[in-house]
């Protein structure tokens, strides 16, 4: 597999580039049904939810939000409103932001996470996030990300990234996708639950076909 480098922005005359990997990996729905998403904490502050606990596999806590963030793009505020068509039919009747995982749907610092789980169910759960974040941190993180496994690539006119693994305690899989545009982050994970073209169908309704800034909800 080949490297390839992506130029982050920088003050002044200083241009920095990073290296991620050319080519494609699993998206949620690309593949078979995986398992439960978890996160290694990154920053001491950071409090990972009930569905983003600590894994090895996943990676790290991704850039904190900022509303400071310089971006054309509006960041959906309906959970159910950012779902494709299929991952609709997928999903009728799975729960969605039940209290049992946190706080969710449009959150104070502007970010929208969307929980997709039964709170009796050991696996089958996706939680996506959309939240403004700076470039550079997030390049940055992407090119860790890739230290530990995940392929990145470029599509889109954005920045992507995926994994998918092997649950260690049940027989399913685990995965995480993220992607980045326009100073906005989207990142999902999954376990066991992946409905076909999930990512693409949120990207699609945040940046719609022929629409540079999408409209509000």
């Amino acid at each position: 597999m080949t490297s390839r480098a992506l130029t982050r922005s920088a003050p002044a005359a200083l241009i920095l580039t990073v290296a991620l990997l050319a080519g494609c990996a699993p998206e949620p729905g690309s593949g078979p049904a995986t398992s439960s998403p978890e996160q290694t904490a990154p920053a001491a502050t950071a409090t990972p939810t009930p569905l983003e606990t600590r894994s090895v596999q996943a990676g790290g806590l991704p850039p904190a939000a900022s509303g400071s963030v310089g971006s054309t793009t509006v960041i959906p505020r309906d959970c159910a409103g950012i779902l494709g068509p299929a991952a609709r039919t997928a999903l009728a009747n799975v729960p969605l932001n039940d209290p049992a995982f946190g706080e969710a749907g449009s959150l104070p610092d502007g970010s929208l996470r969307c929980v997709w789980a039964d709170p009796g169910a050991d696996t089958a759960k996706i939680v996506t996030t959309i939240a403004h974040a700076a470039e550079n941190p997030v390049i940055d993180f992407m090119n860790e990300l890739t230290a530990i496994g995940f392929t990145c690539y470029e599509p889109d006119a954005g920045v992507r990234c995926e994994k998918t693994w092997e649950n260690e305690r049940y027989p399913v899989t685990d995965g995480r996708t993220l992607y980045f545009r326009d100073g906005v982050l989207i990142d999902t994970q999954f376990s066991h639950l992946a409905p076909e073209g999930f990512t693409n169908g949120v990207i699609g309704s945040v940046w719609p076909a022929g629409a540079a800034t999408p409209v509000a909800p």
